[in-house]
Order: structure tokens, then sequence, then C-alpha cells
């Protein structure tokens, strides 16, 4: 695990590009932006989140480091040819050689560095096999971090399976979706809208609701535990068949886009192959459902004051959750009724 904080750095623009949402298109946060394993010492990505093109490196000591991507030189971009090199990045371009924190530590042809030479560095948590930075749209350094995650060094869990997509919608409109009990019934065709529990925790919105499962052998209850850490890092526990965790990570490309991780495990039941198919039949099940929201949320607005009913669930609960991760957040974000 490995965390660090970065410089103040200008503020971002706060008000989204596109036109269906009045919120801005980056919450403040710690969002996933690589796995563990993608990223070898020595490793260079380019990365695109946050309206911005940053570069992903690791040192020879293992370190992550994320950066903003152009040198202050003469623009060119570190993801595409950067060298790591004693724990710094050097410019393919000509080779003026950056540390973790951004600053340039050497021009190899000249004898002063000059003031300006710096790269804005960004926050990385690296830990339950993720690389995470923090975005805050004043630039404040993270107040928190995401957990440890006990299943994740557990040999009674699986690895991770993966799945990924890009989606047109907005972080809060996907987190949002937890809340919604009626859709459950009439997009997902479960049998029962759920009796959702939702309470604050600072940072934390968490989510209880009972399940029941249909199997041969007769109905199955089961829970759904969800935490979610601001928009960007949340877990999902679900139990009765077998117990899952769902980590799920909602990253903003630009206003239109967000890159979206879903990693599972599984608790193992039997020998491999009982878990596997188990496994496989559930992740298939969420991809269902996934798929059954991707086209109502690219094609939605987001309404700042909705008509709600008393069966819709805790969304004002969670829109007034929602208001802390915005600067200068819309009044009519937590306007609407419980």
């Amino acid at each position: 695990m490995t965390l660090a904080t970065a410089p103040g750095r200008a503020p971002l623009p706060g008000a989204p590009d596109g036109h269906r949402f009045e919120i801005p298109p980056y919450p403040n946060g710690w969002f996933q932006v690589a796995y563990s394993d993608e990223l070898a010492p020595g490793d260079v990505r380019p990365l695109s989140y946050f309206g911005t093109e940053l570069v992903l490196f690791r040192d020879e000591r293992g370190e992550a480091h994320v950066l903003d991507a152009y040198c202050p030189h003469l623009g060119a971009h570190l993801g595409y040819g950067g060298i790591v090199e004693d724990g710094c990045i050097r410019c393919p371009f000509h080779a003026w050689r950056f540390d973790g924190d951004g600053a340039c530590i050497e021009v190899p042809y000249a004898q002063k560095i000059p003031p300006l030479a710096r790269l804005d560095a960004w926050p990385v948590f690296e830990a339950n096999g993720l690389v995470m930075v923090y975005h805050h749209m004043d630039r404040q350094p993270p107040a928190w971090t995401p957990p440890l995650l006990p299943e994740y060094a557990s040999e009674a869990w699986t690895d991770y399976t993966r799945r990924r997509w890009k989606i047109r919608t907005h972080n809060q409109e996907m987190a949002e979706n937890g809340v919604d009990s009626a859709h459950f019934k009439y997009v997902h065709g479960t049998p029962e809208q759920p009796q959702t529990r939702a309470e604050i925790d600072g940072h934390i919105f968490r989510v209880r609701s009972p399940v029941q499962y249909s199997t041969p052998q007769g109905a199955i209850e089961g829970q759904i535990a969800s935490d979610s850490y601001a928009f960007g890092f949340s877990t999902v526990r679900f139990t009765g068949i077998v117990e899952t965790l769902l980590v799920s990570s909602v990253t903003p490309i630009d206003g239109e886009y967000v890159d979206v991780r879903f990693s599972f495990k599984t608790k193992k039941v039997g020998d491999d192959a009982i878990t596997s198919n188990v496994a496989a039949a559930f992740i298939a099940e969420i991809e269902r459902q996934l798929g059954q929201d991707i086209p109502i949320w690219e094609h939605k607005t987001m309404k700042m004051r909705p008509v709600l009913c008393d069966g819709d669930g805790p969304i004002g609960l969670f829109r007034r959750w929602a208001k802390q991760f915005y600067i200068a957040a819309p009044a009519d974000l937590a306007s609407a009724p419980e």
C-alpha cells in the first residue's frame, strides 16, 4: 500500500460541458486508474481522466506516481515514450527528468533548471489491487482513504474476475441506482421491490437491502450491503446463495463518459469447479442488469427537482449526502423529498 500527496494545483472548471447534468462532471474522491498488476516497475502508461491528460508510472522501488502528462518545456506527452530512471520519469523529447512529486530535477544540457519547470502531481493510493488517484475540485488534499478489504488477501476468496465498460453517464447517476427501489422490479424484473435502508456516515453512504433468491430447492434469504466511499469507490457484498464481493470503480473520463470497472471476488465453496460455476452465474446476472441500465443512463437527463412518490426509496437522503463532493453544488441537489 502506498499513499502519495501532492502540492496545491490550479482549480478545475466546475461546470460540465454536456447539457444533461447541472452538476460538475468531476466530483471529489478517490478514483481507480489501473489495476496494480497492470503496472510493473519501470512501466509508463498514458491516462485520460477528469478531462485531463495524465501519465502513470511505477518507479524501481515499486511506488506508483501520477503526473499531468505534458512536459512544461515544449509539451511532449510523457506517457508516450517516457522512461523511468532513478525514481523519475524522463521526457522522450529533450530528456528533462521529473520526480514523483512533479519537480524537474535534471535538464541534461542546461546549467540551471528553470523555476517553473514542474508538473502537477496527483495523490496516489494503492491498495486492494487497485491504483487510485484523488481528485478534488479545489485541489485540496485527501482527508480519507478507501478501506483495506479483508477479502482481497484472503485465500478463502477467489482472485478478481474483472469487467469493464465505457458508459455515457455521470458518477452520481450510476450511484443513485442503488437507492432507486422501484427500478429493480420494473427494469430488472425482480419479484419484489426491495425495502432499502440507507444511512449517511460522513463520506460513506451505506445501503442495506434484503433479497430473496429463487432456487430449485426453494427460496433463499440474503442481503445486499453496499458502502459507497464518495462516488469513485464502492463495495457491494451479496449474501445468500454464495458470498460475493463486488468492488465498483467509476472514474470520469470527460464531461460525457465514465470508465467503469467491476471487480468480483467469491468466497470459495466446495471444489474449484463449483465455485467457478456459481460465481460465473452470479456475475452474468450482474452484467445482465447493468446492460439493462446502460441505455437508460446514456439517454436520460438528471432532474434536479424530481417529482417523487413514497415508494421511490431514499433518493432525497442520497442527494443530500452527494452535495459534499462538489464545490458550490447546486442548491436543488438536496431538494428532493425522502
